[in-house]
């Protein structure tokens, strides 16, 4: 405990004792069933609890009709969410958690696919959200918008949570009031930094009156210094310091980015750790009465120990964190903070999955989202303990065998390489995907404690896979680059135009530094993810010039999802890397590429002294399709070959069933 001392000494707030200094803080996790939470609400915030976190602040409700954003969202302005919440509050509360809610309206920044409503804005400015415009709100639905939060407050407070967290972070509605540039109005809810904050501290005073003295009552801010337009973080202590006087805001949370720089809303490993640190230090300095908390990549124990004992925040909220490990603030505050599983910042399958307006998930946890089916990332003893045999160290192989060594199997995995990861530690060996790297640690950890056998240079043939005691047999083994480098958008070639050539090299093969090269090196990308432009930006980081084709409209496009396309196309061009989208390649000639566009048929050549392709993989199963007196299991590429999360899946759902 000495060394997390300051991030698990208690604090007390409106006289709710907080266990810890750890929050898992409001995002939304689209879990809703229409409109109202159920079994995989309730499980996924109980195990939260159950996992030692101190607070924690559900998902955004909607105030208004015009607020409604997510096909997950709850019902706004209905009685009918108070009974099934109450089924969700109670067992938060009794695992020794505080439980609150956030209220949240988007402003201009709206949905109108799902709300079928005008966005509701200060001064009627574009969405950022969308291509629409929003309506400049009335005094009279001005003042519906108040009173749509103090609704939706005393539905909580019935539903057993024990606060509300007022939303005016990212440029939501209440942060358009309060920045000048959305805030064009010259009435009393404009111009002044009294009247554009007359909004906020209305809603918040007539809140604490309904509530009442023992309701705790948040308020959410952002920091951002992507756009001039946006509040300076002088005029946001002084917004908070205003909101502070009045006595009735027990915290302020500061996140990072929004609206207008929205890739920093929830940083990939793009970016830096501990991003609102140095600005809620400031705020600290400015309040009088309310808590301060930090948020925004406190990824690790360690962050949230550092930014506490700084003094630069008086608790920490960690959601991703909390989402890769659920029992993280448990584990440290039993002094075995080596046991937290690192998020990797990847935002696959959180955010990934929000974007596409599914609930949440985690790449590197999959029983997020189905601990009411899962339990979380706990586990039932197998009732007869099995050997069981793991082939392949990749994601699932290593899942498989973790989980299964957690049920009481005595496991031994088998690996080919000199390193546990198969094809994902490549990725871990892309520019700032170390976190990835520190994943496989946890394993080898994790094995270590869990008393599996892990060998490693070790490839078995089918028939000494049929040769060994073990009754049940996984296999992990992985996919391969297909060798014929076919393209999918040039269906009618399985094989490469011009592959005979020579100097065609795999993603992986490129990686591993095993490719020559040369000076100039073609990327042909027809996945849009990380495996093509992580090896990109690898390859110029190197020194090489590099090209990189898409048969996609853009690079980076199945990274979208995560926010992180943008930035990752600004550092290639930094790096000084051409792009070419909507192309695929006609020919390959060995010293370079015919390519062909596939909006004109056009075709141009350019010189290239190398090409790699990351093309879909192949997967590679080196047994038949039985064994006699095995159980066998495929898993993970060698199944199908996909993206690194159905492996992590694919294990952890194998190691559970066997």
């Amino acid at each position: 405990m000495t060394h997390h001392r300051h991030l698990l000494s208690p604090l007390d707030l409106r006289g709710q004792r907080l266990r810890n200094r750890i929050v898992f803080g409001a995002h939304t996790n689209n879990m809703a069933e229409n409109g109202l939470p159920g079994a995989r609400t309730g499980a996924y915030l109980l195990e939260r609890a159950l996992g030692g976190a101190a607070m924690i602040v559900a998902e955004p409700m909607p105030v208004h009709r015009t607020a409604v954003l997510t096909r997950g969202n709850y019902r706004h302005d209905s009685d009918a969410v108070i009974a099934p919440f109450r089924a969700i509050t109670e067992p938060v509360r009794d695992a020794g958690a505080v439980i609150l809610q956030q209220l949240y309206h988007t402003g201009a920044h709206g949905d109108s696919d799902l709300s079928f409503a005008p966005h509701w804005s200060p001064s009627g400015h574009a969405s950022y959200h969308d291509s629409d415009g929003s309506h400049r709100m009335t005094e009279a639905e001005i003042e519906e918008i108040i009173e749509g939060h103090v609704r939706a407050a005393l539905r909580c407070q019935q539903a057993g949570f024990q606060g509300v967290e007022v939303w005016a972070a990212y440029h939501s509605l209440l942060d358009q009031f309060w920045t000048p540039w959305s805030n064009t109005r010259d009435d009393r809810w404009g111009g002044s930094l009294e009247n554009r904050t007359r909004l906020s501290r209305t809603i918040i005073e007539r809140i604490r009156r309904a509530c009442g003295e023992d309701f705790l009552i948040g308020l959410a801010v952002s920091t951002s210094d992507a756009q001039t337009v946006t509040l300076s973080v002088e005029s946001l202590l002084e917004i908070t310091a205003l909101h502070d006087a009045s006595g009735h805001v027990d915290y302020i949370t500061c996140g990072h980015g929004g609206y207008l720089d929205f890739e920093r809303l929830m940083p990939t490993f793009l970016y830096g750790e501990k991003l609102t640190a140095p600005v809620t230090e400031q705020m600290k300095a400015v309040v009088k009465h309310a808590k301060i908390i930090s948020e925004a990549h406190v990824r690790t124990p360690e962050n949230a120990e550092a930014v506490i004992a700084a003094g630069q925040a008086d608790l920490v909220s960690i959601v991703r964190g909390q989402i890769a490990d659920p029992h993280l603030a448990r584990k440290v505050a039993e002094g075995r903070a080596e046991d937290v599983r690192g998020c990797i910042s990847c935002n696959q399958m959180c955010w990934g999955r929000r974007s596409r307006d599914y609930w949440i998930s985690c790449l590197i946890n999959p029983s997020a989202g189905r601990e009411f089916e899962w339990g979380g990332d706990r586990f039932t003893p197998a009732e007869m303990p099995q050997d069981v045999l793991v082939v392949g160290a990749g994601p699932a192989g290593l899942e498989a065998a973790r989980v299964a060594a957690e049920r009481g199997h005595r496991v031994e995995i088998v690996e080919a390489g000199s390193q546990i990861g198969g094809q994902f530690r490549l990725a871990g060996m892309q520019p700032r995907r170390g976190q990835i790297l520190e994943l496989f640690d946890w394993y080898e950890r994790q094995f270590t404690r869990l008393g599996v056998t892990l060998r490693l240079n070790t490839f078995l043939e089918a028939d000494e896979i049929a040769a060994h005691p073990a009754p049940v047999v996984v296999l992990a083994t992985g996919s391969l680059p297909d060798p014929e480098a076919g393209q999918r958008w040039l269906p009618a070639e399985p094989e490469l135009p011009g592959l005979a050539r020579g100097n065609v090299w795999s993603a992986e093969e490129a990686m591993r530094r095993e490719a020559r090269l040369g000076e100039t090196v073609l990327l042909y990308d027809e996945g849009g993810s990380w495996r093509g432009v992580g090896t990109a930006w690898t390859l110029a980081e190197r020194g090489h010039r590099v090209v990189l084709a898409t048969p996609d409209p853009y690079v980076g496009r199945e990274i979208t999802r995560t926010s992180a396309d943008g930035p990752a196309r600004a550092r290639l061009a930094k790096l000084g890397a051409r792009m070419i989208p909507e192309h695929v390649i006609a020919a390959w000639h060995g010293d370079g590429a015919t390519l062909r566009s596939l909006l004109t048929g056009a075709e141009d050549r350019i010189e290239a002294s190398a090409l790699v392709m990351a093309t879909t993989n192949i997967a590679f199963d080196p047994c038949p399709e039985t064994l006699p007196g095995k159980v066998l299991h495929r898993i993970g590429d060698c199944a199908t070959p996909r993206q690194a999360p159905f492996a992590f899946h694919d294990g952890r759902a194998c190691g559970r069933a066997l």
